[in-house]
C-alpha cells in the first residue's frame, strides 16, 4: 500500500534535547529575570526545611509515612511556579512540597500522610488533585481534565508529576496516547531520580532516555537538569504555554536525584553506595543556585537570611500545629469515595456506626 509505512508526523521536531537543558553556569544564565532567580532560590531553602521538617516528625510519629523529596525541590518548585492560577496540578505521593507551592496549608497537604483522611484540602478550590499513591493513575485524570476544560472553552492546562516509575505502569501509557490522540493540554513531568525504590533506571527501561518515550506517542520530549531550578522552570513554563495555546501536550523528564530514603520504611543503603549520594549532594539544587547566583550579584547575605528565618518559621509552625491531636470523625471514612455508597460500603458504615454508639453508651 502507497505510504502506509511513511510516518505520520516528522520525528525529528519531537526528539528530546541531546542533552540536559541548564541554565546555572551557562550565559542563559545572564537573561534570566533576577526577581524569579531570587524567589526561586527563597522557595527551595523554605521547601528544604520542609522536608526536613517533616521527615522529622514521621520519626516522631506525628506521620505515618513520609517519602521526601529533599534533593528534587528545584523541580517541585518549578512545576508549581509554572502552572496559572487556574491550572491544576495531579501530584503524586512525593509532591507535597509542590502542593505547598501551590498554596495549599501544609498541615492540610500532610494529611493524608498522617492518615486522618483521604486527603486534607478541597481539590476544586486549590485546583490540585489529591495525592495519588498508586502509581500514574493521576495522568490519565489529569488528561481527562484538561480535555474536558478545553471543551468547555476554558484555557485550562493539567501538568501531572510522575516519578521514573511510574513511566512502567500502563495507566502512564495510557494517559500518553490519550492526551496525544487528543490533543490535550496537558504537561508531564517525569522526576527521573534513579530508583524506583530499589529498583534502578536501568532496570526499568533502555530507552536512551525517558523523554524519548514522547515520541513514540506523537508529542514532544524535553531533557532538563532536574536541579536547575530556572532550567526546570522555563522548560515547564514553556510547555505549559504550548498546551494552552493549542500546540497539545509535552513529556518533559528532569533528572534529578533522591537524596533521602523512598520513605521512612526504607533502608536506601541497601541498593545504593554512599559514594554515589554523595556525588549528588555536590550537583544540590540550592548548592547550586547559592554558587550562581552570587557570582551574578543577584544573592545577598540578606536574602539568605530572610529565607532561612522563613523556613524557620514554617518549621515552627509545623512542629505546633502537628502536637495538638486532631478531632476525627471515623464515620469520613466513607465520604468521597464513592457518589453512590456500594452495598459492601453502606454495611460497613452501619456496623462502624452501631460500635460507635456502642461505645458512646459506655462512656456514659
Amino acid at each position: 500500500m502507497p505510504g502506509a509505512t511513511a510516518p505520520r508526523t516528522d520525528p525529528a521536531p519531537l526528539l528530546p534535547d541531546a542533552a540536559p537543558v541548564r541554565v546555572l553556569g551557562t550565559p542563559a544564565l545572564e537573561k534570566q529575570d533576577p526577581a524569579l532567580l531570587r524567589e526561586l532560590y527563597r522557595r527551595l531553602v523554605v521547601g528544604r526545611r520542609y522536608n526536613q521538617q517533616a521527615t522529622t516528625l514521621t520519626k516522631q510519629g506525628r506521620l505515618a509515612v513520609y517519602p521526601a523529596s529533599t534533593g528534587q525541590e528545584a523541580c517541585q518548585i518549578a512545576a508549581a511556579l509554572a502552572l496559572g492560577e487556574r491550572d491544576w496540578l495531579f501530584p503524586s505521593y512525593r509532591d507535597t512540597l509542590a502542593v505547598v507551592s501551590r498554596g495549599v496549608d501544609p498541615l492540610e497537604a500532610l494529611t493524608l500522610l498522617r492518615g486522618n483522611a483521604h486527603t486534607g484540602y478541597d481539590p476544586r478550590a486549590t485546583r490540585t488533585a489529591p495525592l495519588c499513591t498508586p502509581l500514574a493513575t493521576q495522568a490519565p485524570h489529569a488528561v481527562g481534565l484538561a480535555h474536558a476544560a478545553r471543551l468547555g472553552g476554558d484555557p485550562v492546562v493539567a501538568l501531572a508529576m510522575l516519578g521514573d516509575g511510574g513511566t512502567s505502569e500502563g495507566d502512564f501509557h495510557e494517559a500518553l496516547n490519550f492526551a496525544a490522540v487528543l490533543q490535550a493540554p496537558v504537561v508531564f513531568l517525569v522526576q527521573n531520580n534513579g530508583y524506583a525504590i530499589s529498583v534502578p533506571l536501568s532496570a526499568q527501561s533502555a530507552a536512551p532516555t525517558l523523554a524519548h518515550k514522547a515520541v513514540g506517542y506523537g508529542m514532544p520530549g524535553r531533557l532538563v537538569d532536574g536541579n536547575d531550578a530556572p532550567a526546570v522552570h522555563g522548560v515547564l513554563a514553556e510547555a505549559v504555554e504550548r498546551a494552552r495555546t493549542g500546540g497539545g501536550p509535552t513529556l518533559v523528564e528532569a533528572l534529578t536525584y533522591r537524596v533521602e530514603a523512598h520513605t521512612n520504611a526504607d533502608d536506601a543503603t541497601r541498593y545504593r553506595t554512599e559514594p554515589e549520594v554523595a556525588a549528588w549532594r555536590e550537583h544540590d539544587p540550592i548548592l547550586l543556585m547559592e554558587r550562581s547566583l552570587r557570582g551574578l550579584g543577584v544573592l545577598d547575605d540578606a536574602l539568605v537570611r530572610e529565607s532561612a528565618d522563613e523556613a524557620e518559621a514554617l518549621a515552627a509552625r509545623m512542629r505546633a500545629e502537628f502536637h495538638a491531636e486532631p478531632e476525627l470523625d471515623p464515620m469520613s471514612l466513607f465520604t468521597h469515595v464513592f457518589a453512590e455508597p456500594t452495598q459492601q460500603l453502606r454495611e460497613q458504615a452501619a456496623q462502624l456506626s452501631a460500635e460507635l454508639a456502642a461505645e458512646a453508651e459506655v462512656q456514659q
